[in-house]
């Protein structure tokens, strides 16, 4: 009898934007009465997604397996990896008709992706982010140029992330194809603007993990600790959570910003945060597409963010916001003198983002990507 599972396998540690395509994907399908197991690392059991996963039917695994005497010996023998020995000996009855694994990375673990061709399961990628940066070696390349054709689809998160994983590999990966993660906020948001006029202080928000070396955090506050900064009326409010919170309020005091730079963590109601503030500024080091520059356009607030990843696939410089030409702390600086100097223009070009981000973005990113999934899944 064919089995009839499809596995999403979460490759990350910790949960973020990346998490939400595939999860709420497995959702969908598993409502929708489709065998559905989701294997995820024991740090994401307890996250409310995971959970509805297990409340709708869906079969929830989780790894690492506890390292015993007998698994040290059979990795020693195999010379295999502990992660294809945790998918082995957790699934030792499941023949996937289809497995989606989804990583914080452009392209997925590939002694995972060796064992799915091996077995013969079907399998496609999502890449939820990419860097000019991470340069794989010679011989990891081979191996990826080798495998990447046998996978059904690789998805990646924007075309930028698409090309430099082109790039990394020497080669074009003919199975690429570009999808869009979800949004939490409604399609036709409207929040209110606050008032803006060269009189008005400008309230700035950056909607990001604290997380510096990946969302530049750092380089934001030092442009803003410039001298030009010192006599004009404005706010900057960091929203979320992450593993640098004590350090970017350290550079916060360090830079003499604490009457001036606001920690409000973690807002579930996006809507909130762009009614009490005029533009998002993301000055990441490497991007896929946040889902901070989605949100934020769909609200119609423009955005001030450096030119990595998928941003200026959506970001119009001078029309729908301001694209800084490199995270460093001088084109941050630059960007946001221009950004200060066209502050009266900020709530057309917040209209021009609302209107442009809705010929990017669909209207449900999850139906058109479940329907995708159903279509490999036949």
């Amino acid at each position: 009898m064919r089995n009839e599972h499809i596995l999403f396998l979460s490759t990350n540690l910790d949960w973020g934007g990346s998490e939400e395509l595939w999860s709420r994907t497995a959702l969908k399908l598993a409502m929708e009465g489709l065998d559905v197991i989701a294997l995820v690392h024991t740090s994401l059991l307890a996250q409310k997604r995971v959970s509805e996963l297990q409340e709708s039917g869906a079969r929830v695994l989780s790894y690492p397996l506890p390292v015993t005497v007998w698994r040290r010996a059979r990795r020693k023998l195999s010379g295999k990896t502990w992660s294809v020995l945790d998918l082995e000996e957790l699934l030792p009855s499941v023949r996937p008709v289809l497995v989606v694994i989804s990583d914080g990375s452009a392209l997925p673990p590939i002694d995972i992706a060796e064992m799915f061709v091996t077995k013969k399961w079907p399998f496609v990628s999502i890449g939820q982010n990419n860097c000019e940066l991470w340069w794989p070696s010679d011989e990891l390349a081979a191996r990826y140029r080798k495998i990447l054709p046998a996978a059904l689809r690789c998805y990646f998160v924007s075309l930028a992330n698409q090309r430099v994983a082109e790039t990394h590999l020497g080669c074009k990966i003919e199975n690429a194809e570009v999808v869009r993660n979800p949004f939490n906020v409604v399609y036709d948001a409207a929040p209110p603007w606050p008032p803006i006029d060269v009189n008005s202080e400008l309230r700035l928000a950056c909607v990001a993990r604290l997380d510096p070396a990946a969302k530049g955090q750092d380089i934001l506050l030092e442009a803003l600790a410039h001298p030009s900064w010192a006599e004009r009326r404005w706010r900057l409010t960091l929203y979320g959570d992450g593993p640098s919170r004590i350090g970017l309020a350290r550079l916060v005091e360090r830079f003499q910003l604490n009457d001036r730079v606001v920690f409000a963590g973690h807002v579930s109601i996006v809507e909130e945060i762009w009614a009490s503030n005029h533009v998002l500024t993301i000055p990441s080091r490497w991007e896929g597409l946040p889902l901070a520059i989605v949100e934020a356009m769909l609200c119609a607030r423009p955005v001030m963010a450096t030119d990595v990843g998928g941003n200026s696939e959506v970001i119009e410089n001078g029309v729908s916001g301001i694209l800084a030409a490199a995270p460093t702390i001088a084109s941050v600086r630059e960007a946001l003198e221009v950004l200060w100097t066209r502050r009266k223009d900020l709530k057309v070009m917040g209209k021009a983002a609302a209107k442009a981000i809705r010929q990017k973005v669909p209207p449900d990113p999850i139906d058109v990507f479940a329907r995708k999934i159903k279509c490999l899944h036949r």
